[in-house]
């Protein structure tokens, strides 16, 4: 202990050094371990939402943006897709398809997306209730447990959406508002995220909207509500109470298939989540560009438009990467010339210590010891950047795109990080560390003197 704690002293002699060496050290450090944080944390969200997806079916358009609005819900859609031309995919007894769920998109709640589905969707994703119900009857919703905690919302609760996914009141719908009447529990996907409901509420609501823009005045609009409520009652067979939000699908749109889709041809979905049967049989193989060749419709595996994604993001990545390695190089090199000069500042206190009766080993492991302790002091510092970094890169994160990242998180690989400033530490104090033991004690006292 004491041979560290004289090397704790001779560090900290030069403070403009050590505080210009450990800056260097610690910012090769925080940029690997940022990347690090990121990307692990990035592919497991990526990953966990892949969720046994094998195509997803949409309007044409970007095929990413496709898989990444209907699956990670961080773009646009790129268009809708009727349900008539949706059907063979829709009903049941497919050869090729498992299951197929239907995606309502376009509106929102403070920025959380709306989206019309049906039970089948929780499936997905492994999700269960933990409070309430699931949605049964339009403009019931069931939302994510991250809806839930970040909005402060509870059963019971009503609001009213937004058109679009950002959160501007000038955008708000005028309708019926959406009650909440379930909440799932954390799942770690994206559902947490979401808030669901009917494909039918979808509808209602830009059908509604439209109603509204064509209304003038009071009685016009009041003319067309009645109207509108005539015509559920002649589809359903039943009136609604006046205070009750209007149901187009009498919830048989909700149950756990897509028969009550079926019965509107002519309404809109944004997509279909599809999982095959048997993914390496041939027809399987070329389902997605049967698709993409004899309709208007667009197929999209997640698994190929994920990884042209990993390999853009690869190209930024193996930029910082570089960097730190550059970085650390500079950073190596000033650990090296600030011992070396060190040394050569310190050869008459090495000698004496020699004379007192310190060995060459002893010598030449206070050195070492310096560079270790430097090497350590960098890797800390760069570690709490980098942690901090990400903990404020979170907040945006989450603003933009409803994914939860967290700083506070220790990963196995940065064991490794710290090993390998060790070994930087050492390799650079080695020479100066070397050539302090070899002093020549008898020519270094008779200069002194």
């Amino acid at each position: 202990m004491r041979i560290i704690s004289l090397a704790w002293r001779n560090i900290i002699t030069k403070p403009l050094n050590l505080f210009l060496t450990v800056t260097l050290f610690s910012l090769c450090i925080g940029l690997m371990t940022f990347m690090l944080l990121f990307n692990t944390q990035l592919k497991e969200k990526f990953d966990k939402n892949l969720a046994n997806i094998d195509v997803v079916v949409g309007a044409k358009g970007s095929p990413l943006q496709m898989i990444l609005c209907s699956m990670f819900h961080i773009d646009n859609p790129t268009g809708n897709i009727t349900i008539k031309e949706a059907t063979p995919l829709l009903r049941k007894g497919h050869p090729l398809i498992e299951w197929a769920v239907p995606l309502s998109l376009g509106d929102s709640y403070k920025s959380y997306r709306i989206v019309g589905t049906n039970s089948s969707f929780l499936d997905v994703y492994d999700a269960e209730l933990i409070d309430g119900h699931l949605w049964e009857n339009d403009f019931e919703t069931t939302i994510g447990y991250g809806v839930a905690q970040d909005l402060g919302l509870h059963i019971g609760d009503t609001f009213v959406s937004s058109h679009g996914f950002v959160d501007d009141e000038d955008l708000a719908h005028d309708h019926a508002p959406f009650k909440i009447v379930g909440i799932l529990k954390p799942t770690g996907s994206v559902i947490d995220q979401l808030i669901l409901t009917t494909s039918a509420t979808i509808w209602h609501v830009h059908e509604h909207e439209g109603d509204e823009n064509e209304s003038t005045h009071a009685d016009t609009t009041e003319v067309s509500t009645h109207q509108t409520d005539a015509h559920h009652e002649e589809m359903h067979g039943h009136s609604q109470d006046e205070n009750s939000p209007t149901t187009l699908s009498a919830g048989t749109i909700n149950q756990n298939n897509n028969e009550g889709l079926l019965l509107h041809p002519d309404e809109d979905i944004t997509s279909i989540l599809i999982k095959y049967k048997n993914k390496t049989s041939f027809q399987s193989l070329n389902f997605a560009r049967n698709i993409n060749e004899n309709t208007s419709m667009q197929a999209a595996s997640p698994a190929i438009e994920m990884n042209r994604l990993y390999s853009m993001i690869g190209v930024g990545a193996d930029a910082l990467k570089a960097l730190a390695i550059l970085i650390g190089l500079v950073s190596a090199l000033s650990i090296f010339v600030t011992l070396l000069r060190s040394m050569k500042e310190r050869k008459y206190e090495l000698s004496i210590l020699r004379v007192l009766g310190g060995s060459r080993l002893r010598i030449f492991s206070l050195i070492m010891y310096e560079g270790i302790i430097i090497a350590v002091i960098g890797f800390i510092v760069g570690t709490v950047i980098a942690h901090l970094g990400m903990e404020v890169m979170a907040h945006y994160l989450k603003q933009d795109f409803r994914y939860s990242f967290t700083g506070w998180r220790w990963l196995t690989e940065e064991w490794m990080i710290l090993l390998i400033s060790i070994e930087i530490g050492l390799i650079s104090a080695f020479i100066p560390a070397l050539q302090a033991a070899k002093t020549d004690i008898n020519k270094t006292l008779s200069e002194k003197n």
